[in-house]
């Protein structure tokens, strides 16, 4: 299903200023990745775009600390980016908002001067704020509105959340992802909804009559829902959520893994991109301790619980200047994916500091 490129091609990225993974992956996977090198990074922070906190009441330089992990979706022929920016509030470390940015070619963008979604005096302010909005991923709904999964972190946990919008600018939050009570306080993170491509929108999309969702930043696990908007967490026999998968020894995933962009339905399966991380000590001795990588893996399309295949080797890790250093080190963090004048566009954090992309050419 997916385009190798061959030697020659390489070669020639290499000439023209982009890097590519070189080690072979498996047929069902979703590569090469090329990284845009003559134009990564290709968003960073900015120090003057002020925006006016409605729960401070001060105005803040919303993006000045940092911007890194978005989402991504295609809309009338551009791409739009939903990325984290921090400021340089000392309280919590920086609050997070989410920012709008637009490009007609997937790598030069235009951002908006303020924050789509962000903590404001609402229900949601007692899981918002002070640590903020941050790591959204992005699906399209089978009527053309848009569901986002985004973290809260109120200073001590981070929860899964929902929002939804017709136009990417005016967002109506849900609340917790997880309405139950046992869950109000779960730390949960990173929601990969199921979706399938059709043309250059991911749709998503339900197996034996539910949505299935990806979620988690130490295992993952898995939710399903009715409507993209409440969901019920997949459990073992004793009542505590199931893991789907998990790190390995000796792996790039030796520590953890989290869920990447939304999961695909292809010819071969459901495939989800992941991050990971390397073990402090005694990992895997081909990454430094604790850095970020991503790998991909390959569930069954009728039993989103079922892994059929996974990688060995990761496909993307850190190794440019801007991956190596930043507010954290040694981090390559994937969240947005879109298909985009015939090839995927890659949308990923460097160093929780700055968003790059990669390419692949379908």
């Amino acid at each position: 299903m997916y385009f190798k490129l061959p030697l020659l091609s390489t070669l020639f990225q290499i000439l023209l200023g982009v890097s590519t993974i070189f080690a072979q992956q498996p047929p069902w996977t979703l590569t090469p990745f090329v990284k845009q090198d003559v134009d990564n990074p290709i968003l960073l922070p900015i120090k003057n775009t002020e925006f006016f906190c409605p729960v401070s009441k001060q105005k803040v330089n919303w993006e000045s600390k940092d911007v890194y992990n978005p989402a991504a979706v295609v809309r009338k022929g551009k791409v739009y980016l939903l990325y984290r920016a921090e400021d340089t509030l000392k309280s919590v470390d920086g609050t997070s908002r989410i920012g709008l940015a637009v490009s007609s070619d997937g790598i030069h963008f235009k951002r908006q001067t303020k924050p789509v979604l962000f903590p404001e005096n609402d229900f949601m302010k007692p899981y918002e704020w002070a640590g903020g909005c941050e790591d959204p991923r992005i699906v399209e709904t089978e009527k053309g509105n848009y569901v986002i999964t985004y973290t809260t972190y109120d200073g001590t946990t981070a929860r899964l959340c929902v929002a939804t919008s017709n136009n990417l600018q005016k967002w109506k939050k849900h609340g917790l992802a997880f309405q139950q009570e046992k869950y109000k306080n779960l730390w949960s993170k990173s929601g990969a909804i199921i979706c399938r491509r059709v043309g250059e929108k991911l749709i998503a999309t339900k197996i034996k009559g539910k949505y299935w969702m990806y979620f988690g930043d130490t295992s993952i696990f898995l939710a399903t829902s009715k409507d993209l908007i409440n969901w019920e967490i997949v459990v073992d026999e004793t009542g505590k959520p199931e893991p789907i998968f998990g790190a390995r020894p000796d792996k790039f995933d030796s520590r953890l893994v989290e869920s990447g962009p939304p999961a695909m339905i292809t010819k071969n399966g459901i495939l989800l991109l992941y991050n990971s991380m390397n073990l402090h000590e005694n990992g895997f001795a081909g990454l430094p301790p604790d850095a970020y990588s991503a790998g991909q893996i390959l569930m069954d399309k009728n039993d989103p619980t079922k892994v059929i295949a996974r990688t060995n080797d990761n496909f993307m890790k850190p190794e440019k200047p801007y991956e190596l250093t930043g507010q954290v080190n040694q981090v390559v963090f994937i969240e947005g994916l879109v298909y985009f004048k015939k090839k995927y566009f890659l949308y990923y954090g460097t160093a929780d500091s700055k968003i790059a992309v990669a390419t692949c050419q379908f």
